[in-house]
């Protein structure tokens, strides 16, 4: 009897430790899209939720801000080269020149001077890509939804001219301007306050407040930033909002661009070239640039900035270089944010050791002389009666 009794406890005993060896083998997958597998067209809801934080921003530099998004590897490369203390002292001229050597597109080359803005979009990497993306699938589409939150924020009673903006309603558009030709101011907003009630519960807005810390408050009911204007760089690039599309300076975009002209004359077009194998995860982006070549003289894997079949990058590291915009961080700290979309070849420590590599090298070369449901955010903001309600949304 006892016999028995002792084998059946040790087969229960063997049962029990092969479920338990067993069960790591029954975690779920993650959830989230891998590279390699297409993105869905983006719906309205989508958009909005995507271009909540910055539709308020003045045109000229949400012409820059969209098109610079297309090329997601620029824009960290852009991020580490301010990373350079000298790059980073640069002003006025002395950057503009600086800048013209660089082999980037000239929408990112136009973003530099507003490190705030370019760390976001290098922190905010998955959201960088989904906005570009977005807008090169549907552009009409994008600009739409400008348009809808801007309609959206001025029924609310937070859209009018004032001292940072000059709002301008139009039959077809509403335009926001800088009301200086030296220096432009562009918001940050809970968009919780300046679009009202927002309308999709499932796709609360984004926001971003950690990348925009002592800001002073203004219009809108939001806090503002202020930046000067090189004159080089700005309003390039004017929206055409009737036909929904971009209309470029072509003369300044030769300049910018190296003497490289644009793809499609006086309309600005996506230049694939500049997306460095970067896939492109929409089918309609897929299909449309996906089978173009790059040039051979942009075409590169840049040191430090390792680039395979798949053009997997990750977000610079390391803290920027005193920031070229007027006001200074004051309260809160970095945003937190989950994994970006892009990572680079290898385990962290050799990708930090290619990094340095990188930085190595461009320091070698020569310088250049002179109310509603709460948005997707990280806990914090710019100030507290800008912080947004808590719950909801995918937290950055």
């Amino acid at each position: 009897m006892k016999s028995r009794l002792a084998w059946a406890v040790a087969g229960a005993y063997v049962f029990f430790m092969s479920g338990m060896s067993a069960a790591p083998a029954q975690t779920p997958t993650p959830t989230h899209t891998p590279m390699n597998q297409a993105a869905p067209q983006l719906t309205p809801q989508q958009l909005d939720q995507l271009l909540a934080p910055i539709a308020l921003y003045p045109d000229a530099l949400l012409a820059q801000i969209l098109m610079a998004a297309t090329y997601p590897l620029e824009v960290v490369e852009g991020v580490r080269w301010l990373q350079d203390p000298h790059n980073a002292s640069l002003k006025g001229d002395q950057l503009a020149t600086a800048l013209e050597q660089q082999n980037w597109d000239p929408s990112v080359k136009s973003i530099v001077p507003y490190p705030r803005i370019l760390r976001m979009m290098d922190r905010e990497l998955d959201w960088t890509e989904r906005l570009g993306e977005g807008f090169l699938a549907d552009q009409a589409a994008v600009m739409d939804s400008i348009q809808r939150l801007r309609r959206r924020a001025a029924a609310a009673g937070h859209l009018s001219s004032g001292p940072q903006a000059v709002v301008t309603m139009q039959e077809e558009a509403i335009t926001i301007e800088s009301p200086s030709v030296g220096a432009v101011s562009f918001p940050t907003c809970n968009p919780s306050v300046v679009y009202g009630s927002w309308p999709y519960p499932a796709y609360p807005p984004d926001y971003f407040p950690g990348n925009f810390e002592g800001a002073t408050a203004g219009g809108f009911g939001c806090g503002w930033i202020v930046a000067p204007i090189i004159a080089p760089l700005w309003g390039w690039g004017q929206w055409d909002w009737r036909r929904h599309r971009i209309d470029i300076d072509r003369g300044r975009f030769l300049l910018l661009n190296r003497n490289r002209p644009p793809v499609n004359g006086d309309t600005w077009e996506h230049d694939p070239a500049h997306r460095h194998n970067v896939p492109y995860r929409n089918p309609q982006a897929q299909e449309r640039f996906g089978g173009r070549a790059a040039s051979p003289d942009v075409q590169r894997s840049p040191r430090g900035f390792p680039v395979g079949p798949a053009g997997q990058i990750r977000p610079a590291s390391g803290p920027l270089s005193a920031p070229i915009e007027e006001h200074r961080p004051a309260i809160g700290g970095p945003a937190a944010r989950p994994p970006p979309t892009f990572e680079s070849f290898g385990p962290g420590l050799e990708v930090r050791s290619q990094a340095a590599r990188g930085n190595a090298s461009r320091m070698s070369m020569p310088t250049f002389a002179p109310g509603g449901f709460a948005p997707r955010s990280a806990p914090g903001g710019f100030a507290p009666q800008f912080r947004a309600p808590g719950g909801g949304g995918m937290h950055r």
